[in-house]
């Protein structure tokens, strides 16, 4: 075991601090990365606190990771010293489940690994985030990062990238559809800048009608106040797709009758209380399909961070000192970021070198 430092949540009501822990040591498939950059994912924020009653404190957030390889296992062959990598929301999976066997670990049947609070196969213990200096991961869950990019702006990639890329994908958008996008934020304008490089129309949906310029910047061809009646009317049933961002319960009928005969709407968000339950009818009058969606699997992202690399597309993002994280979090409910917060990690050596 290697001694490394991050920061933590050690309660649901205290702030994220300094902490000293312990990262194994790279086995024969491992891979130990310095981190660069880490983003700052509203997951992170959901753990800290508690608000999906699964945390294991003391627990160290971060799976939009970006950093320089330092080791490698004696068996890894797809990495060497000094080259980028990426670490998203896995470290590992039970690889012989038939979601394993097709690629998609995310729907691990024996449930993947979380890149933090999750149970640590190697060590027993409990998997620490990307709020830290170093992280030792399995080389299958470790991603090759392209050098032309942003790092800073690759990092969102890995959850906020691959959250929409993902279903974007796997309901095959493509040229000549129509697209929405409710919500306009961390995952929201990814989703407008993924789907508009795929050549599909793109429409926002938002309650705030200041955010249309930006939304037009970032690729979208139209946007849509979802509390006006009258903007949304003129919408009914003419979408083929709606991919949801919205992680706060709301009204899904409002957009389900704008999807054609056989449209589908896709949930990313994950609030913390339930929707309320759709109306059936407007579910099958048109045979109309609600449904969600999870990450990716690693195949997939490094296709989605392949496609990024291609179309120059990165997260529009603000970077931070390790030192604001807490005030990062309480601006992240205001939606006070355009429009995703990075962490520059190098603020925690500078600050660790200041404390001593």
């Amino acid at each position: 075991m290697s001694k490394t430092v991050g920061y933590a949540a050690h309660d649901p009501a205290s702030p994220l601090v300094p902490f000293a822990f312990e990262r194994r040591e790279p086995g024969p498939h491992d891979v130990k990365i310095d981190i660069l950059y880490c983003g700052v994912c509203h997951s992170d924020l959901h753990a800290a606190r508690n608000e999906w009653g699964n945390t294991i404190y003391p627990v160290v957030p971060g799976h939009e990771i970006v950093g320089r390889v330092v080791a490698v296992g004696g068996k890894v062959k797809k990495f060497k010293e000094g080259d980028l990598a990426g670490v998203g929301c896995m470290v590992d999976s039970c690889q012989h489940c038939s979601a394993c066997d097709e690629g998609l670990e995310q729907y691990c049947e024996n449930g993947f690994v979380g890149t933090y609070n999750g149970e640590e196969g190697h060590t027993g213990g409990m998997t620490y985030g990307g709020y830290a200096k170093t992280i030792v991961v399995r080389d299958k869950f470790v991603l090759k990062v392209p050098k032309d990019l942003d790092l800073a702006g690759v990092a969102p990639l890995l959850c906020a990238g691959i959250t929409t890329y993902s279903p974007l994908r796997h309901w095959k958008v493509k040229k000549g559809q129509k697209v929405g996008v409710v919500g306009l934020g961390g995952l929201g304008h990814m989703a407008i800048k993924l789907a508009h490089a795929m050549k599909a129309e793109v429409v926002l949906f938002t309650t705030s009608p200041g955010k249309t310029e930006d939304a037009i910047r970032l690729g979208a061809d139209a946007v849509v106040v979802s509390r006006d009646p009258e903007q949304m009317q003129r919408h009914l049933n003419s979408f083929d797709f709606i991919l949801n961002t919205v992680a706060a319960p709301h009204n899904l009928d409002d957009y389900l009758v704008l999807l054609k005969r056989d449209g589908v709407m896709c949930l990313v968000g994950a609030p913390a209380e339930p929707h309320p339950s759709p109306t059936v009818f407007n579910l099958i009058m048109g045979r109309r399909s609600l449904a969600g969606s999870l990450i990716g699997g690693i195949e997939e992202t490094q296709e989605m961070l392949d496609f990024c690399a291609k179309h120059e597309i990165v997260s529009d993002i603000e970077i931070i000192p390790i030192q604001q994280i807490n005030e990062a979090y309480e601006r992240m409910l205001k939606s006070d970021v355009k429009y995703r917060f990075v962490i520059d990690m190098a603020s925690l050596e500078a600050g660790a070198a200041r404390a001593a």
